[in-house]
């Protein structure tokens, strides 16, 4: 009969921690295609992070923990989970990085286009609700819609109607970003029960760029002790089960930076996109007190007021 422990008992069974060697091909998240590169700075980060995380499964009750590490978009975050998850492995602990951008409501294709229509939907009432809106406002909409001027905030400080025309969008995009109308909470919260219950296997999510890339794996977590959430959304209260929240910082302009390096996703460096990325940088703002543990880009240790 297998030996049954908590995790906090198996925790005080590994001896003095020693970083690993890393593997040529390091196993990471589960998002289709996604693709990782460690460099020395996810390393470094991931071993200060390490010690503090066995201590924090330490002192958790019960055979199972989730651990939520969210940022913005290229802050590391599938670097840094993968290499925690690692660590874990090497230590005798089971572990799975479970990617949080297998679950939104939409493909990337027809979730930008949503977030568009609902700006653009939103800055034309908010034009016909403070009586500013014409025909000629319409022609020079036409003329920038196309090019994705009408995010652009310089022009909106130049011209107040387009500025009240943002305004309207931005609230509306605000209302839509990271929520439950765009993340299927909902099923993630369901995946981390059954993990809880001890479950398996679990059938998870696939989801890829074009609308048939869509099906389910099972995934035998029979062994797996820590389940590692990577996602930009991953400190949303709408997430139930989390048991250690990390928060890796950065700015928007660190984020646009990388996204720009990437393209993963085309216009990285648009008007809209920029809206975008603020706006998922006020949600970040909004989680990082919840978190049991905060990392700066650079490598630091931070509390909620630093931020």
């Amino acid at each position: 009969m297998k030996e049954s422990l908590t995790l906090a008992e198996r925790l005080r069974r590994i001896g003095p921690w020693t970083a690993p060697a890393l593997p040529e091909d390091l196993p990471h998240g589960d998002m289709p295609g996604d693709k990782i590169v460690v460099g020395e700075d996810h390393i470094r980060k991931a071993q200060l992070l390490f010690p503090r995380l066995l201590e924090a499964l330490g002192e958790l009750e019960g055979p199972k923990a989730v651990v939520s590490v969210f940022g913005g978009s290229g802050v590391g975050k599938s670097e840094i989970a993968s290499l925690l998850a690692w660590y874990l492995r090497s230590a005798g602990i089971g572990s799975y990085v479970i990617s949080g951008d297998n679950y939104p409501r939409r493909i990337p294709l027809y979730n930008d286009a949503e977030r568009l229509s609902i700006f653009r939907a939103a800055g034309l009432r908010g034009l016909l609700a403070e009586g500013l809106y014409s025909p000629d406002l319409q022609k020079a909409l036409d003329v920038m819609w196309p090019q994705g001027l009408d995010a652009d905030a310089s022009y909106g400080a130049e011209l107040p109607w387009l500025a009240a025309y943002q305004a309207a969008g931005r609230k509306a995009l605000s209302a839509y970003l990271g929520t439950a109308l765009e993340q299927d909470y909902a099923e993630l919260n369901a995946i981390l029960a059954a993990f809880r219950r001890g479950d398996s296997p679990i059938w998870l999510k696939r989801m890829g760029r074009t609308e048939e890339e869509r099906w389910y794996d099972p995934v035998d977590f029979s062994e797996v002790s820590v389940l590692i959430l990577e996602w930009t959304h991953g400190g949303n209260p709408a997430l139930r089960g989390i048991d250690i929240p990390v928060f890796l910082n950065s700015t928007p302009e660190e984020t646009r930076e990388h996204r720009r390096k990437r393209a993963r996703d085309g216009k990285t460096d648009s008007a809209f996109t920029t809206m975008v990325l603020e706006i998922e940088q006020e949600e970040l703002r909004r989680a990082a007190p919840k978190a049991r543990f905060i990392l700066s880009k650079a490598g630091q240790f931070l509390r909620p007021e630093d931020i």
